[in-house]
């Protein structure tokens, strides 16, 4: 089967949001951020369609994995990845994202108002990981220039173990390799996860424990030195 990595489009957002919410259905991040008895599947799919929006207007590297259309296939789109451009910390945000972050900001108000709250997102939990993410990114972040940064990456479960995962990284990573900038992502589940991840050039760096309660999730957190072509590393500036 034939399968394309293209750069995501507005048109594509539909069935990558529904890619991602079934790949992400049971995941140990998704599970413990959101309260399953208040899970509102139709605000979740707004509020994922209004992110992958905001990062094709931020210009994000974005890129959808497609199989031709079929009988047997509703959906062309069978992997997912989001990825944010490296920005150095020492330089501000240009006028055109911090537009895009309140234009989010606005969309997701509206959101709440049309659905009556959050879809079962649970803010507290949030927050904590954001900081904790925040603190993370403080510490392990060496590199002045920033970092690829994988947001989102989302296989579809009858595309897994066909190469899909990994061709959705290396359309970025090689882009990372050719500036020589390091790449970041962080992973909710160690096994299989860090295995694939570690063949194509990722370390864990740290872990972070998002608890709450008595309910916690751990993030495995990786990076990846720009590689030259011959496969060796190229050091850190």
């Amino acid at each position: 089967m034939a399968i394309a990595i293209v750069p995501m489009t507005e048109r594509d957002i539909p069935e990558a949001v529904e890619c991602v919410q079934t790949t992400f259905a049971e995941d140990p991040y998704f599970l413990w951020l959101f309260d399953n008895t208040k899970y509102n599947i139709h605000r979740n799919a707004a509020s994922l369609a209004a992110h992958f929006l905001y990062g094709l207007n931020c210009n994000s590297p974005m890129f959808v994995a497609k199989v031709p259309p079929s009988d047997k296939r509703s959906s062309t789109v069978v992997g997912v990845c989001w990825w944010f451009s490296p920005h150095p910390a020492s330089k501000p945000v240009s006028w055109s994202v911090w537009a895009q972050d309140w234009m989010l900001s606005f969309r997701q108000l509206m959101y709440n108002v049309q659905f009556g709250g959050r879809g079962g997102l649970n803010m507290r939990r949030y927050l904590l990981w954001k900081s904790m993410q925040k603190q993370t990114h403080d510490a392990v972040w060496k590199d002045p220039r920033g970092y690829y940064f994988c947001n989102v990456i989302a296989v579809s479960a009858e595309m897994r173990g066909k190469g899909v995962g990994r061709k959705l990284v290396e359309v970025v990573t090689r882009q990372a390799d050719r500036e020589g900038i390091p790449c970041y992502l962080e992973s909710s589940k160690g096994v299989p996860n860090m295995v694939i991840y570690q063949k194509l050039g990722f370390e864990l760096v740290t872990e972070m424990d998002c608890v709450d309660g008595k309910d916690k999730c751990k993030l495995y957190c990786m990076v990846r030195q720009p590689q030259e072509k011959t496969g060796t590393l190229i050091a850190e500036s």
